[in-house]
C-alpha cells in the first residue's frame, strides 16, 4: 500500500493533479506534465522570472524542457498494470489556487493571505497569526496571488494610506514626500467609507429593483385589466350592435308586412269596385239588348204595350267616372325610409367619431414628453387647409386654401350652414386628433385658434367667437393674450410673425410657441379634449392675413 502511494505521489502532476503526461523534471527536482509547466511559465513570461509551482525556486532565463523518459516509462507501466492515480486531494493547491508559501513539500491551498507579511498560509501555517499576540494585529484577507501589488514600488513599504487628492493607495513615506499636503486617510478608513457608500448604493439599487418589480407587477395587472376591459367592451358592443341590427331587421319586416297588408287591402277594395262595375256593365248590356229588340218591334200596338213594362234604369251606386287621385302609391313610404336612413347615417357618422375617439383615448401610460426643439416639433407636422364653406363672406382664400385675407367687400360664396355669418373666422377641413404641429405666418390683427366642430356659426354672440366659449381656445397674436370660455390671460412673452401650435389630443396638451431662431413658449393648456378639434383663424382688420405654412 505504501509503495503504491509513493508511486502515485511520485507520478502525479501537482498542477493538474492527474498522472503525468509527457513528464518533465525541472532543475529543482519537481516533476510536471510538459503542457502544465509550459502553461504556468507562459503566464510568468511578462515578469521575466520563472518559478516552480511547488517550492517557488526561480529560474532565469526560462529553462528548456525535455521529456523525462524514465518517468514516462514508469507512467506507462502503471497504466499497463491497471493502477491509476490516487484521487485528487483537494487540500493541495492546483494550478488556479493560491499555494501556501510555507509548505516545503507539496503545497497545500492557502486559506488566508497576510497584507503585513505579504505571504499566504494554509490552515496549518496560518495558526500563529491567530495565537501570537503581535501577529494577531496583522491584516488577513482572502488568499491572493497579487500580494506584491500592496507594496510601494518606490519605498518597498505597505500601501496602507489612501490619497484622496490623487485617488490612489500610497505608503506612509509617500504621504510625507510627493503627496505632502494632499488629503490623505488610512486605507482602512477609506475602505470603510467606500463600503458604507457601496452599501448605500446597493440599498438604493435594491430599492429600485423592488420598485421596478412592483411596477412590472402593476403593469402586468394593467395588461390583464386592459384585456378584460377590451374583451368586455367587444362582447358588450357586439351585443348592443347585434340588438340594433335585430331591431332594424324587425322594423324592416314590420314595414314589409304593413306594406303587403295595405297592398292587399287596397287591391281588394279596388277589385270589389271593379267587380260591381263589371256586374253593372253586364246588367246594362242585357237591358240594352232588350231595348234593341223592342226598337225593332214593327207592331205599334205591341211596342206601346211592352214599353211601360220595361224596368226603369236603376241609378248606379258608383260614380260614372272613377275619381282616381294622382297617387304616389307607396313612394312616400320609400321617401320616409330614405329620410330615416339619412338621419341614421348622420347619427352613426357623428357618433362613430366619438366612439373612435373614446377608443383612442384609452392610454394607461404617460404620453411622450413634448419636443424640446423645432426639429422635434416638425416630426409631428400636419398640412392644414381651410374649408371655404366655413369662411365668413369677407374672407378671401388663396394659396390652395392655406391663406386667408380680410377684404373690403364680400366674396361670392354660396349659402352654407357651416359658414360664420358675422365674425371674420374660418376653420380647417382637417379634424385634428393625436399629436399635431402646425405653424401660422400672419400680419395685422389675428387670432390663432382650435375649436370643436359644433361651435356656433350664426350671429355675433360669444358662442361664435374663438376664445369666448367652452368649445374653443384662442391666442390673440397682437394683444398677447390667450382666451378660453371668455377668460383672457395676459402673455408676457414676445410674439413673432410666426406662431407654432402643438396639440397632443390624447394627453390634453395645447401649446402655442413664438417661432423665430428659437422656440419660445407663449402659453400651454392642460385639459381634456372630448372631441376632435379643428384649426381656426380670425382676421380682424382690413388687409390682415394669415397662412398655414407648409411643413419644412
Amino acid at each position: 500500500m505504501e509503495h503504491n502511494h509513493l508511486d502515485h505521489q511520485t507520478l502525479c502532476c501537482s498542477i493538474c493533479l492527474d498522472l503525468l503526461k509527457d513528464p518533465v523534471a525541472i532543475a529543482c527536482g519537481h516533476n510536471y506534465c510538459m503542457n502544465c509547466i509550459k502553461t504556468h511559465w507562459d503566464e510568468e513570461d511578462e515578469k521575466g522570472i520563472h518559478s516552480c509551482p511547488q517550492c517557488r525556486e526561480t529560474f532565469t532565463p526560462r529553462p528548456a524542457l525535455k521529456k523525462n523518459t524514465m518517468l514516462a516509462a514508469l507512467v506507462e507501466q502503471m497504466k499497463k498494470t491497471g493502477l491509476k492515480a490516487a484521487p485528487a486531494d483537494h487540500r493541495y493547491a492546483g494550478h488556479e489556487d493560491v499555494a501556501c508559501d510555507f509548505c516545503t513539500e507539496r503545497k497545500l491551498k492557502a486559506i488566508k493571505s497576510c497584507l503585513v507579511c505579504l505571504a499566504s498560509y494554509c490552515e496549518k501555517h496560518i495558526q500563529p497569526h491567530y495565537d501570537v499576540a503581535p501577529l494577531k494585529k496583522h491584516k488577513l484577507v482572502e488568499p491572493s496571488k497579487n500580494l506584491q501589488e500592496n507594496i510601494c514600488s518606490k519605498h518597498d513599504k505597505l500601501l496602507e494610506i489612501f490619497c484622496r487628492t490623487d485617488q490612489k493607495c500610497i505608503c506612509y513615506l509617500c504621504s510625507v514626500d510627493e503627496h505632502k499636503g494632499h488629503d490623505t486617510v488610512s486605507a482602512a478608513a477609506e475602505i470603510a467609507e467606500r463600503q458604507r457608500e457601496l452599501e448605500e448604493r446597493r440599498g438604493n439599487i435594491q430599492q429600485r429593483i423592488q420598485d421596478r418589480e412592483e411596477d412590472v407587477k402593476l403593469l402586468q395587472q394593467e395588461v390583464e385589466a386592459i384585456n378584460r376591459s377590451a374583451d368586455k367592451a367587444v362582447e358588450d358592443t357586439e351585443t348592443i350592435i347585434t340588438k340594433l341590427i335585430r331591431l332594424l331587421r324587425k322594423r324592416r319586416s314590420d314595414v314589409k308586412q304593413q306594406i303587403r297588408s295595405q297592398q292587399e287591402t287596397e287591391v281588394s277594395r279596388v277589385k270589389d269596385v271593379q267587380e260591381k262595375l263589371e256586374q253593372e256593365i253586364t246588367e246594362l248590356k242585357r237591358k240594352d239588348v232588350e231595348l234593341e229588340q223592342l226598337s225593332h218591334t214593327e207592331d205599334h200596338n205591341q211596342f206601346l204595350l211592352n214599353y211601360p213594362s220595361l224596368p226603369a234604369l236603376s241609378e248606379s251606386t258608383h260614380s260614372s267616372s272613377i275619381n282616381i287621385r294622382p297617387l304616389r302609391h307607396f313612394e312616400d313610404v320609400t321617401a320616409a325610409v330614405s329620410e330615416l336612413r339619412d338621419k341614421l347615417q348622420k347619427i352613426l357618422r357623428d357618433s362613430w367619431t366619438n366612439i373612435s375617439l373614446m377608443v383612442t383615448k384609452v392610454d394607461v401610460l404617460l404620453s411622450e414628453p413634448e419636443p424640446k426643439s423645432r426639429a422635434g416639433f416638425l416630426k409631428y407636422s400636419c398640412e392644414i387647409t381651410l374649408d371655404p364653406n366655413t369662411a365668413q363672406t369677407r374672407l378671401k382664400l388663396s394659396e390652395g386654401n392655406r391663406k386667408v385675407r380680410l377684404m373690403g367687400q364680400s366674396q361670392s360664396y354660396p349659402r352654407h350652414p357651416d359658414r360664420f355669418t358675422h365674425w371674420h373666422q374660418v376653420l380647417s377641413r382637417e379634424s385634428l386628433t393625436g399629436r399635431c404641429y402646425w405653424e401660422v405666418e400672419y400680419s395685422g390683427l389675428v387670432n390663432v385658434a382650435v375649436t370643436y366642430k359644433n361651435i356656433c356659426r350664426e350671429g355675433r354672440g360669444n358662442e361664435c367667437f374663438f376664445g369666448n366659449n367652452d368649445k374653443s381656445w384662442a391666442l390673440n397674436c397682437n394683444g398677447s393674450s390667450f382666451g378660453h370660455n371668455t377668460i383672457w390671460t395676459f402673455i408676457s412673452g414676445p410674439v413673432s410673425s410666426r406662431v407654432g401650435v402643438y396639440l397632443d389630443h390624447r394627453a390634453g396638451i395645447l401649446s402655442f410657441y413664438s417661432v423665430s431662431e428659437t422656440m419660445t413658449l407663449l402659453h400651454r393648456v392642460q385639459t381634456t379634449f372630448t372631441e376632435p378639434l379643428l384649426a381656426g383663424l380670425n382676421v380682424y382688420n382690413g388687409g390682415g392675413s394669415a397662412e398655414f405654412c407648409k411643413p419644412n
